[in-house]
């Protein structure tokens, strides 16, 4: 490659660098090991291509700053708990932001398969939701109870037991990123496929709207982190599927600590979205309105921190 060429491709990430180094007391300590590792990652590069060259030696005192900055002896703070969500989370986000991208494109574009599927075939969601499901949900069609099944067990236990469930299933989605991203593809199909003839049944049905309203109360906030988690295992996938310059061990490495962050950062969402489905879901006699509101609320939140404070000039 020529030093032109390899100058041109990451002149922007070193600027990026730079502002770090200048805004130091407000980095979190991973962001500080991610710019060390690819600067040196550049200066080994530049080292190879270009010993001679003012660019090794600009890379070089860069990888210096950034390595007294690093190792410089700091006790954590308490405050990380509340930076890692403020701050930590949507800087990751911004990122990352085409892996959200594509996470969605996949979900948005199974769940019309799934759709499709299911008015080509009103049989198709039994293959998917199983026999059992979708008789007992007829049953309470029939009984004047369309979503019945949100109140069947006693609120703490199902809330319990909906909060490891998502998050269990969230995590095996991020880490079907270690067989690639198309594992995590496969699993971001299955759950949009499955969303898709849901809803499509409960419309065909002829009870699509109070469905929806006691679906999207909690799954909003659900669906919404398993589109985030999905991302996470793309970037987790993509991070030893493509590793640039880097080793594609240290590139793996990488992914993996900025996916994890990612996944993480989606627990507080399963965790509210379960308590609504645990204690709200199940009062399908609340006005329509008061419903509404709590999936616009939800919507209104959504859209906030993973697409209007991750593009906030802070972190850009």
């Amino acid at each position: 490659m020529k030093e032109v060429v390899f100058i041109r491709q990451n002149i922007e990430k070193w600027r990026a660098t730079e502002a770090i180094i200048d805004d130091i007391d407000n980095m979190s300590p991973d962001v500080l090991a991610d710019a060390y590792v690819e600067t040196t990652s550049d200066l080994a590069f530049a080292q190879s291509h270009y010993p001679q060259s003012r660019i090794t030696m600009y890379l070089n005192n860069l990888a210096s700053a950034l390595h007294n900055e690093l190792y410089r002896a700091k006790r954590e703070q308490w405050t990380r708990l509340i930076t890692f969500w403020t701050r930590e989370v949507p800087a990751t986000m911004r990122r990352e932001r085409r892996a959200l991208l594509v996470s969605l494109l996949i979900f948005v574009v199974s769940a019309f398969i799934g759709v499709v599927s299911q008015l080509g075939d009103t049989e198709f969601c039994r293959v998917i939701l199983g026999n059992g499901y979708v008789d007992m949900t007829l049953e309470n069609i029939e009984k004047g109870n369309p979503m019945g099944v949100y109140g069947n067990d006693d609120e703490l236990p199902m809330f319990l037991g909906i909060t490891l469930n998502n998050i269990f299933v969230s995590f095996v989605e991020f880490a079907m990123g270690m067989l690639t991203t198309f594992g995590t593809g496969f699993k971001l199909f299955q759950n949009g496929v499955m969303l898709g003839s849901f809803q499509t049944f409960f419309f065909q049905q002829g009870v699509g709207f109070e469905s929806m309203l006691a679906v999207w109360l909690h799954g909003t906030l659900e669906i919404s982190a398993i589109i985030v988690a999905g991302a996470a295992g793309i970037v987790l996938g993509n991070g030893w599927l493509f590793p640039g310059t880097m080793t594609r061990l240290e590139s793996f490495r990488q992914g993996a600590r900025r996916s994890l962050k990612i996944v993480v950062g989606t627990v507080p969402l399963f965790i509210v979205a379960a308590f609504i489905e645990g204690f709200f879901t199940r009062h399908t006699e609340w006005p329509d309105a008061v419903r509404l509101t709590i999936i616009l609320a939800s919507l209104a939140f959504v859209l906030y921190y993973y697409v209007y404070l991750p593009n906030c000039k802070k972190f850009n």
